[in-house]
């Protein structure tokens, strides 16, 4: 017999059922409106970022993501740190730097396999140069001190048996200030990134010394494979937000297979004008010599974490090998996840 106790606790139970979906879909995100710090996003190094915002694949994962720019890549760290950004879309060799101060961050999906960092020297200031001997007092342009490009020219000074106080660093950033400090002489030479590397050397205003831009390069200067542009957040926010996490590694790794097949004519319908920097000619060739440094699946390569060691100690006596903890410092469980998802 149904009585009416009976019936109104059927009808909860179902009014439950019904609305279970909804607020599991609500609940999904611990955290949807997310901020992202990233510096120079105008760089190939974070094209797989721009491609994401453009395409709206964070919103097609529920997520309201805020992406501040900022100069280098050590600013957009600092807005981290400092609490007044989540995640940090930065170098993967920062989580080493941070750790080696007790600060514990963890990158949980690649963007990019090789730095595609090139050093070049000014081939008006430097017409003579002959070793990295003669880079001895002179004045580099990097996008940021603290950055992955000065961290490329301090591993490139080491190996010419040169250290970073015997030249002059000098934040120069990623897009048309870069070239100009260059061109107009400010700096003697320059660690960047492209499209601005590719527009100095097709130009003739530098001779390439050094260069990241290809995985061939990257194992010639590390010795290995080197992780580069990544998101990173403090391991506390990692722990507390893993379906935010996973909806932001989601969003990375469908912009990563859509760039496996993307053409010239779909990057340039895609990026903002001004990243084009006034030369479309240009920037598509400084997308092919860079395309084969994206990541394919957002996936760190399980040799990777010690190159990037093994590099950061090579020049800076303040991290000491022994002493990181290199599982710490990435996660590839999110980007497994994705990667399985769109078949990355």
């Amino acid at each position: 017999m149904l009585t009416r106790r009976t019936f109104t606790s059927m009808a909860t139970a179902s009014a439950a059922l019904v609305a279970a979906p909804a607020l599991r879909a609500q609940a999904k995100l611990e955290k949807t409106k997310v901020s992202i710090a990233v510096g120079g996003k105008a760089a190939f190094y974070y094209l797989p970022l721009t491609i994401t915002e453009q395409l709206g694949y964070f919103k097609a994962e529920g997520l309201d993501v805020e992406i501040s720019d900022f100069a280098g890549g050590s600013r957009a760290l600092q807005a981290v740190v400092g609490g007044s950004a989540d995640v940090c879309s930065g170098a993967f060799e920062h989580t080493i730097n941070l750790q080696a101060k007790n600060q514990f961050f963890q990158s949980f999906v690649l963007q990019g396999r090789a730095p595609q960092i090139a050093v070049g020297v000014s081939t008006k200031n430097m017409p003579a140069y002959q070793s990295i001997a003669d880079l001895r007092g002179k004045k580099i342009g990097v996008s940021a001190p603290g950055s992955s490009t000065n961290m490329v020219a301090n591993l490139v000074l080491s190996r010419g048996g040169l250290k970073a106080s015997d030249v002059s660093y000098v934040g120069v950033g990623v897009a048309a200030g870069a070239l100009t400090a260059l061109r107009s002489g400010q700096i003697d030479a320059i660690s960047n990134t492209d499209p601005v590397m590719t527009m100095l050397e097709q130009k003739g205003d530098v001779k390439i010394i050094s260069d990241t831009r290809t995985l061939k390069g990257t194992q010639d200067v590390f010795g290995g494979p080197m992780p580069a542009a990544c998101l990173y957040a403090p391991m506390d926010f990692v722990g507390k937000h893993p379906n935010t996490c996973q909806a932001l590694a989601n969003a990375i790794v469908r912009a990563l297979k859509w760039l496996q097949t993307a053409g010239p004519g779909d990057i340039i319908k895609t990026v903002p004008e001004a990243y084009l920097l006034g030369d479309r000619a240009l920037y598509l060739a400084s997308f092919d010599k860079v395309r084969e440094s994206i990541s394919t699946d957002g996936i760190v390569p399980e040799a990777g974490p010690k190159t990037a060691l093994t590099a950061i100690t090579s020049f800076d006596t303040s991290v000491k090998a022994e002493r990181i903890d290199l599982s710490k410092i990435y996660t590839n469980d999110f980007a497994r996840r994705a990667k399985e998802r769109f078949k990355a």
